[in-house]
């Protein structure tokens, strides 16, 4: 009789956790999409322009590939000049070469020194020009900075793109995130929210599309046709108010999870910089490798990317960005 109530009473405790780890608020899309607005057909068309002039004019985009990484900066540079923003550079030499982290801030009002970063490496895999991975999530970012040029928010906001995501980089002190995550720190910044823009063109309507490190695929859907929050224990709160802010203002499937940091697949990208700092930070994402079949290979090309879909999820990102830019959200 002891072992079977002690082995109800702990099954009860892991349905607890993976209910407290799972649950998020409101219910997601399901069902058919409606017709493209006038502002997601224009946002579209944008992205279409960014990721090209990344993926195509400037191509692989690292440290042993010329002038790429300068190249990129550059535009950046330019796209959020042209938009009425100061661009800022965080300059750092890696193995010689001067990289730099591109920042633009837009200034809040009555919260102004509460920070909410949206950023997004802009660097590519050796051997790829790097569509999905990731000048997808650095078009999104430059689309969002587009969508609240001019704005007047609570909260500060600040369009970042990193350098040197990618291996050997990932998880050293030479990723551009980690670079600019500890500067943030050391100047005593308060960044209330960091939203890391990752791989967010792969969509599919296909049964089985979609996979998923163990024990995910237990959890959510197989088919790969959402946008995902991902962050860690200490950022549930923030994954769950992006999830709500999402589904309240846009009519497109999303997933959400806060799990533990160490997990397969959460910590994949910048955001984990700004946990390593003790700041909330989420991940935006398709998924990457979990359901693109080109995730790092010379496949990662524009023209496997839904733009049409990515367009509804950066408009569904806006709404997200300017809740957390309000100052009566997050604790």
């Amino acid at each position: 009789m002891f072992w079977i109530a002690t082995g109800l009473a702990l099954a009860l405790l892991i349905g607890l956790a993976v209910r407290w780890v799972t649950a998020m608020p409101d219910r997601p899309h399901r069902g058919s999409l409606t017709p493209l607005t006038p502002t997601e057909c224009h946002v579209r068309d944008r992205l279409r322009r960014h990721v090209r002039e990344l993926a195509v004019h400037i191509g692989e985009r690292h440290l042993w590939r010329g002038t790429s990484l300068a190249d990129s900066a550059t535009y950046l540079d330019g796209v959020l000049q042209d938009l009425g923003y100061v661009p800022e550079r965080q300059r750092f030499v890696t193995r010689g070469v001067e990289v730099a982290n591109v920042e633009a801030e837009l200034s809040g009002s009555s919260a102004s020194e509460e920070v909410i970063v949206v950023g997004a490496h802009y660097d590519s895999v050796v051997g790829t020009v790097g569509a999905n991975d990731n000048a997808s999530g650095v078009a999104a970012m430059l689309e969002l900075a587009r969508l609240f040029a001019g704005s007047r928010l609570a909260r500060t906001i600040r369009f970042v793109g990193f350098a040197n995501e990618e291996p050997p980089f990932f998880l050293t002190a030479d990723m551009g995130s980690r670079r600019y995550a500890r500067r943030c720190r050391t100047r005593g910044d308060r960044v209330v929210a960091m939203l890391s823009l990752e791989t967010l063109g792969c969509y599919s309507d296909r049964s089985g599309s979609q996979s998923y490190p163990f024990p995910f695929g237990l959890l959510y859907p197989r088919t790969g046709n959402f946008v995902g929050f991902v962050g860690n224990l200490r950022s549930r709160t923030l994954v769950r108010s992006c999830v709500r802010a999402f589904r309240t203002a846009t009519r497109f499937p999303s997933e959400g999870v806060a799990a533990p940091g160490y997990l397969p697949g959460i910590f994949w990208s910048d955001h984990w910089a700004f946990w390593r700092e003790g700041y909330p930070a989420a991940m935006v994402t398709d998924t990457a490798l979990f359901r693109s079949a080109y995730y790092h290979t010379s496949g990662d090309t524009p023209e496997k990317i839904d733009f049409d879909r990515m367009a509804r999820v950066v408009v569904g990102l806006a709404a997200v960005v300017e809740r957390l830019a309000d100052s009566s959200s997050l604790p």
